[in-house]
C-alpha cells in the first residue's frame, strides 16, 4: 500500500474508502482524478488552474483521460456514483451540442 508521501496533500483527502478496492484495478494517477472530481469545488480558484497546479496537465489533457477514465469498469466499481454522474453530465452535454449543431432549441 502506498504510505502517501508521494502523493499531493489535497488530491489524497477522502481517498481513505480506497482500501476497499485493490490497488492495481486503477492507477493511482487514476484514483487521484477521480478523488479530484469528487471534490473540485474545495479547491481556491478556477478549476482549470487547479488541474494544471495537481496534475500538471492542460484542462484539455485531463478531460481527455477523465472521458477515459469513467468508461472503464474499475472506475466504476472504484466509484459507483461519481462516474454514474460524469457518465450523465457528459451524455447531457453530447446531447445539447447534438441539439444546437441540428438548430434544435430545448
Amino acid at each position: 500500500m502506498n504510505d502517501g508521501s508521494t502523493l499531493q496533500p489535497p488530491v489524497t483527502d477522502g481517498l481513505e474508502d480506497d482500501d476497499a478496492f485493490p490497488a492495481e484495478l486503477l492507477s493511482e494517477r487514476d484514483r487521484q482524478i477521480l478523488a479530484f472530481e469528487r471534490r473540485w469545488w474545495k479547491y481556491a480558484g478556477a478549476k482549470e488552474q487547479a488541474i494544471r497546479e495537481l496534475f500538471d496537465m492542460s484542462a484539455t489533457r485531463y478531460y481527455q483521460l477523465l472521458n477515459i477514465l469513467i468508461d472503464r469498469p474499475e472506475a466504476l466499481a472504484h466509484d459507483p456514483m461519481l462516474v454514474k454522474r460524469l457518465r450523465r453530465m457528459r451524455s447531457q452535454r453530447q446531447r445539447q451540442r447534438a441539439a444546437r449543431r441540428l438548430g434544435i432549441r430545448p
